[in-house]
């Protein structure tokens, strides 16, 4: 099955100030997140991934986020957009700083038991649930990931640029991990989390990486002797002892 490559914005002013910009408009890249944008953008063309395709959340600092990805590593790529990769809707907590969100009762439930939070309408931003949250980026990244699979083919890189909680999210169900488990995650701006999805199960290969080859994500070409069968085990078996690494682990 393809790779995703999972981006988080680069940074803004609302990050650098501690306040939770969630669906509120306008909210761009500052200096220091274009420059941390361009990184990866430079990173995916120095290890000359091979990206067919990159979807972003509709929010601004997404889109600036992957047209500088594309400008670097894919120029005249297209960029799909897809709702259901945009912020979680926090609701009356949007546009709020987070030291006075940390005095709110509903903060401890979203660290400790986030599958039961629903964030609080409010009167410009209706809020929603984070399982809510999840279930829509979820299916987005699995359309879009078949998608791929169908067009390009089982080797396929393509890219979602999206937001902290929303990645983390996602990086939760590819590990086998409950949602309440997803706040052990971490998910700085600009980082890149790499995951494949096979038919038995998802393979997390990367979390965090903000530095670094991105070059060692792309599949190996087939060798000459190859059927294309997973050797010795069905497709999405993982290698017994760990194998040598992701190529070998991640057969078929």
């Amino acid at each position: 099955m393809p790779i995703v490559l999972l981006v988080r914005h680069g940074r803004t002013a609302a990050n650098a100030s501690g306040t939770l910009a969630g669906w509120t408009p306008g909210i761009g890249l500052d200096d220091h997140g274009r420059g941390q944008a361009e990184r990866v953008g430079e990173r995916m063309a120095a290890g000359q991934v091979p990206v067919v395709r990159v979807v972003a959340s509709p929010l601004q600092r997404c889109q600036e986020t992957a047209a500088t990805i594309v400008a670097a590593a894919a120029p005249g790529l297209p960029i799909t957009t897809d709702e259901r990769l945009g912020e979680c809707r926090y609701g009356a907590w949007t546009g709020r700083s987070l030291s006075e969100l940390f005095r709110e009762p509903l903060w401890r439930t979203v660290q400790d038991q986030p599958s039961a939070v629903r964030f609080p309408d409010g009167d410009d931003f209706l809020g929603e649930t984070m399982a809510g949250m999840q279930a829509r980026a979820l299916a987005a990244i699995r359309d879009t990931d078949a998608q791929v699979l169908e067009e390009h083919g089982k080797d396929a890189i393509w890219v979602a640029v999206s937001h902290g909680d929303v990645i983390k999210a996602i990086l939760a169900d590819a590990a086998g991990s409950h949602l309440d488990q997803f706040q052990r995650i971490q998910v700085d701006p600009a980082s890149v989390s790499v995951v494949r999805y096979t038919s038995r199960r998802p393979f997390l290969l990367r979390s965090n990486d903000t530095g670094g080859d991105l070059g060692s994500v792309v599949p190996p070409p087939p060798k000459p002797d190859e059927s294309g069968a997973a050797p010795e085990g069905e497709e999405g078996d993982a290698a017994i002892g760990g194998g040598a690494g992701a190529s070998d682990e991640l057969v078929g």
